[in-house]
């Protein structure tokens, strides 16, 4: 995934991105992070709240991570769920993607509602596997549109970027 995202505009372009720790399966993000702070970019990552709704706080670096809910790794100060809305970029995890920029997350419903609060313009991007990128997904009327799917080889610009 980092060689796919440091080529792009929106990478070189922000000072600041929101992204996300990863866990499990989900396409691993350490190295684009360690990058990024190496960039002298600001990195938010987000920390769950017990109503599953985000909190973000700036990276010190890997090292530095505190112990969250649900095993989760979050940084040891939160700066709280408005602070989303400073990233000049944003890429969230994702189950999967659909072509008109649908994102399907695991269902908690965490990243719909911070999404809603990243300002218009502002580039959000999914980031996933190449077979994770469909035709199409299920929708909910409260899903919030990514612009594109970051995967570990390109970036694929969805419809929902115009």
């Amino acid at each position: 995934m980092l060689d796919a995202a440091r080529t792009t505009t929106e990478i070189r372009q922000a000072d600041r991105i929101a992204l996300y720790v990863a866990l499990g399966p989900e396409p691993q993000t350490g190295a684009l992070i360690d990058w990024l702070l190496a960039e002298g970019k600001e990195v938010l990552l987000p920390i769950l709240y017990a109503d599953n709704d985000l909190g973000w706080g700036l990276a010190p670096g890997a090292a530095d991570l505190v112990p969250g809910r649900l095993g989760l790794t979050e940084p040891p100060i939160d700066l709280g769920e408005s602070a989303i809305g400073t990233a000049d970029l944003v890429i969230c995890p994702a189950v999967a993607v659909d072509r008109t920029g649908v994102r399907l997350g695991r269902g908690g419903g965490s990243y719909d509602r911070a999404l809603a609060r990243v300002p218009a313009g502002v580039p959000i991007w999914a980031a996933v596997y190449d077979n994770e990128v469909l035709d199409s997904v299920p929708a909910d009327p409260h899903d919030q549109l990514v612009h594109a799917a970051l995967t570990p080889t390109r970036l694929i610009r969805l419809r929902s970027s115009g």
